[in-house]
């Protein structure tokens, strides 16, 4: 892989050594995710001969486990591989739409029920997790999917202390979880309150459920006994997905969005993930300004002007590319300077719509959350999004299983122009149709230098996502700056709809008081997100792993 661009780069400036001397490292691999379970399940699989992707494969199952309020079997996922020969992999394992799944399903007796997208049956879509999994390892990996399940299987049959964030979420979502006897039995205690900090969660039906799969394989849970039972559960209680949409469902491979920031090469996820096209729109549109020498209030200044000009066009012309036509021209570089031009440098401008990319007719892209990434000494690289939508997906768990079921219905434009749980407005490109992919946030995202992979970042936090790994970029290329110290930085966040910037406190009064004077509205936050990333340095010829240290987390290595 060649670099098209000749910018000069900031991180060149500076000795390697002077950037992560502070920053631990590892010789031969090295993994970060949100809990330390899951971290360790993926140093156990290296260590018991796999690779990186059989490393992410076990984090993922583990998450499953340990983190179920943002990931699952029951939900979907995107993989972005590097492997040891050079190869470039994306696997797309998003939800699908139910075959009977249609564009008005949520007008009820006349009036859009939101809350329809979001909880019970109504709301899931045909999960893609376990299809994708088994297909990065028979492309990639070295170990079985059953050798990677059992370990998990036994987290989930001997239990684990529940964090901060799994009893806060639970907590948050406590009414709706226990309109559901099968959530309601797992999630609380015999007086009736949610499981809090430090109590043990045993999850027995999924360890059971685990170990089918590992026995009997990925048909057992798509073509066989759990299919059958959650058609069951749906007819039962209004839902319309079916044994016959798990058994069609299929992890699909996809030509990754390629581009160039500043000299590196940014490998990303296509559609339906949103996140790969516009954290390299956005790179792109920032490379008309030196980033690195502008006062901070400026540089947010400039950088939130591009994320409501992505953002604009996600809105209008991103969708499933099964269904719709994404244009490439989003990611043109010419695009990216006709958009930097539209920049006011004292001021926030209006981005009433939409703008018109290149070739937009016919040059197309080919037809809440969690992040994890790994590496090894072999030169496999791994980016694993993983998701059931917002915490705890549906709410619902098919009673016997132990599995939760994703609200991804909901990450559809339920109808033109309608919000939904993130305040995400959607046009036609992403109208629900059946066996359609909703469109996703996700990013996970490979960034190379000279034809050799340097970072692996992506991130949770819905549309906030996208803005965390281009800031994470950023930090990493544009100030010099370590994976940990990068994670470090305050963030901000804005998705053209609504107009508000949504930042983190820890600017403080000045900047944020002169951005205010500028004119962005804004809204103050004390932290949000959680991102992830692995860095090569090349002057001591180590991985670096690096965990959000807003969320707990662990990142580690060998």
């Amino acid at each position: 892989m060649k670099c098209s661009c000749l910018c000069f780069l900031a991180i060149l400036l500076l000795p390697a050594a002077l950037l992560h001397a502070a920053e631990k490292g590892y010789a031969t691999f090295a993994a970060a995710t949100v809990h330390p379970l899951a971290t360790q399940a993926a140093l156990q699989a290296y260590e018991k001969g796999g690779n990186a992707i059989d490393a992410a494969v076990a984090a993922g199952l583990t998450l499953g486990v340990v983190d179920g309020h943002n990931s699952g079997i029951g939900g979907g996922c995107f993989f972005v591989i590097r492997a040891k020969d050079g190869t470039l992999t994306c696997i797309d394992g998003r939800e699908m739409a139910p075959t009977q799944a249609n564009r008005d399903m949520y007008v009820i007796d006349g009036k859009l029920d939101p809350e329809a997208s979001r909880t019970g049956a109504l709301a899931s879509a045909v999960p893609g997790v376990l299809r994708a999994y088994e297909r990065a390892l028979q492309q990639h990996g070295k170990l079985s999917l059953a050798e990677l399940l059992l370990p998990a299987a036994a987290i989930a049959e001997q239990g684990f202390p529940i964090d901060e964030v799994y009893a806060r979420k639970l907590a948050a979502t406590a009414d709706k979880l226990k309109k559901f006897p099968a959530s309601a039995a797992l999630f609380f205690k015999a007086d009736g309150s949610p499981l809090q900090r430090g109590d043990k969660l045993v999850q027995k039906d999924l360890a059971a459920t685990y170990r089918a799969v590992a026995q009997h394989g990925t048909k057992w849970f798509y073509e066989g006994p759990y299919a059958t039972q959650m058609e069951a559960w749906m007819h039962q209680n209004g839902g319309i997905l079916t044994a016959a949409d798990m058994a069609s469902y299929v992890a699909k491979e996809r030509e990754p969005v390629t581009a160039s920031y500043r000299g590196y090469d940014i490998v990303a996820m296509p559609p339906p993930s949103s996140g790969g096209v516009h954290v390299a729109q956005i790179l792109q549109i920032m490379e008309h300004f030196p980033i690195r020498d502008m006062p901070e209030a400026s540089r947010v200044h400039v950088i939130t002007e591009a994320m409501k000009l992505a953002f604009a066009d996600r809105a209008h012309w991103l969708g499933d590319p099964d269904f719709v036509r994404v244009p490439r021209g989003l990611i043109d570089p010419a695009y990216a300077a006709e958009l930097a031009e539209k920049i006011n440098l004292n001021q926030p401008a209006p981005v009433k719509s939409h703008h018109m990319p290149p070739r937009w007719e016919g040059d197309i892209f080919g037809k809440h959350t969690t992040f994890l990434c790994t590496a090894d000494a072999e030169g496999n690289w791994v980016a694993l999004n993983q998701t059931l939508n917002t915490a705890f997906g549906s709410k619902v768990i098919v009673p016997g299983t132990g599995v939760l079921l994703n609200d991804e219905m909901d990450d559809f434009a339920v109808q033109p122009g309608v919000p939904n749980a993130f305040k995400l407005i959607g046009a036609e490109a992403n109208a629900i149709a059946p066996g359609k992919r909703p469109l996703s946030s996700m990013s996970p995202t490979i960034i190379f230098k000279e034809g050799q992979p340097m970072l692996v970042t992506g991130a949770a936090g819905g549309p906030t996502i996208i803005t965390q790994v281009l800031l994470l970029i950023s930090n990493v290329i544009d100030r010099g700056l370590g994976p940990n110290a990068a994670l470090q930085q305050p963030r901000f966040h804005h998705q053209w709809s609504p107009d508000e910037l949504k930042i983190e406190k820890a600017f403080g009064t000045e900047t944020l008081a002169e951005l205010e004077k500028m004119g962005h509205a804004l809204d103050r936050s004390s932290g949000f997100g959680s991102c992830q990333a692995i860095l090569w340095d090349e002057s001591r010829k180590l991985l670096i792993p690096a965990h959000d240290p807003r969320v707990p987390g662990l990142s580690i290595g060998r």
